[in-house]
């Protein structure tokens, strides 16, 4: 058996455009970040794996060669290796792996999602298999989502997967295309407020299904990728109070998306106009979808206060982390976040999964 050694590295997602609109087939624009999801492995004789993940104080040990039941809900490490090993693909010998995270915990910054494609390539690497992007997403989401059966998208497993800033088309099949603009001046803001990630994507995915269906009565060519909201206004007093709010916050954010995408497409933007567009698609989840929090707002007011461009909530809501785009004033506004109650502090965007062999030390 080799004595390789393997280090993988999953990067965190920033979601700037399409927050709660993945699930519902429509686009979004999100960016890779230097937080991560490592995954350090050194073979063992005995054909097992055992995890040590010293960050949440878990471990864990199984045999990769047998379906393996779950020892907890949302146990991504087993979902994983139960998603591989039906597809046959499982690791050559046992390994001894810790698993250690920079990335905010139940924060909005997909750190289940970034363990998932830490967690799958590592699995291909161990299995001497090439690593594909866009297959160790769909293998991720296979094993975060589906294997789950929640209501998530394959967002952040794409861009996890393959780093960088990406416009993701969200239909079937799913279409990840690289953005020129180079973004710099990210500070991310943590309101240290766990969220209820599954739970408020299930309401919200609820809500615009039953207003989508109540227009599509009333407007049989009711198009959610396509039609106007302007066409739409007529018919909104007709729907409940909170369908009616969420089709118009994402019929909004839709729109807003299509405009930061023709600034995207640059290699230098017009970072004040993006700025402005991730400001206003916050305070369209604030208003309308209902997902930001009080702290939430007062840090990306606190931000733009300090000389942010830009700032937004990231991340399904309920709690969980903001960010502004401040080129040339992070650490002015790193301090008005704190100074709010948040935790913040400079991010920038990053490649996408790597997986790194070496030989071990004796």
């Amino acid at each position: 058996m080799s004595r390789e050694c393997l280090t993988v590295s999953a990067p965190g997602r920033l979601c700037l455009f399409g927050e709660h609109q993945d699930f519902l087939g429509l686009p979004v624009i999100a960016a890779a970040f230097d937080r991560d999801i490592t995954v350090e492995a050194q073979p063992r004789d005995d054909g097992l794996i055992v995890v040590q993940m010293p960050d949440v104080r878990e471990q864990d040990q199984f045999d990769p060669r047998f379906e393996t039941s779950y020892a907890h809900e949302r146990d991504y490490v087993r979902s994983a290796t139960n998603v591989l090993r039906r597809a046959g693909i499982r690791p050559r010998q046992g390994y001894e792996c810790e698993v250690r995270g920079t990335i905010p915990i139940n924060a909005g910054c997909s750190s289940s999602s970034a363990l998932t494609v830490a967690w799958v390539s590592f699995l291909l690497a161990a299995a001497d298999r090439p690593l594909d992007p866009d297959e160790v997403a769909r293998l991720a989401h296979q094993a975060e989502v589906v294997e789950f059966n929640e209501p998530g998208g394959m967002m952040d497993h794409y861009t996890s997967a393959r780093g960088g800033l990406v416009y993701i088309d969200t239909g079937s099949p799913i279409c990840v295309t690289p953005l020129p603009a180079r973004l710099e001046g990210f500070v991310l803001g943590d309101s240290l407020t766990p969220k209820d990630t599954t739970s408020t994507l299930a309401t919200s995915r609820a809500a615009m299904r039953h207003a989508v269906q109540a227009v599509q009565q009333r407007m049989p060519t009711f198009d959610l990728h396509a039609t106007p909201l302007e066409a739409v206004r007529p018919l909104l007093p007709e729907l409940p109070p909170r369908g009616r709010e969420m089709l118009e916050g994402n019929l909004a954010n839709r729109d807003l998306l299509c405009r930061a995408l023709a600034e995207l497409q640059q290699e230098q933007p017009d970072l004040a106009a993006v700025g402005a567009l991730l400001t206003e698609h916050h305070r369209q989840l604030s208003r309308y979808i209902q997902v930001s929090t009080p702290l939430l707002d007062r840090m990306v007011d606190a931000a733009l206060e300090a000389g942010a461009l830009g700032a937004k909530m990231n991340g399904s809501g309920g709690g969980g982390c903001m960010f502004a785009l401040a080129p040339g004033r992070e650490a002015e506004v790193q301090a008005a976040i704190d100074a709010v109650g948040g935790q913040a502090a400079p991010v920038h965007v990053r490649g996408g999964v790597t997986v790194e062999r070496r030989p071990c030390e004796p």
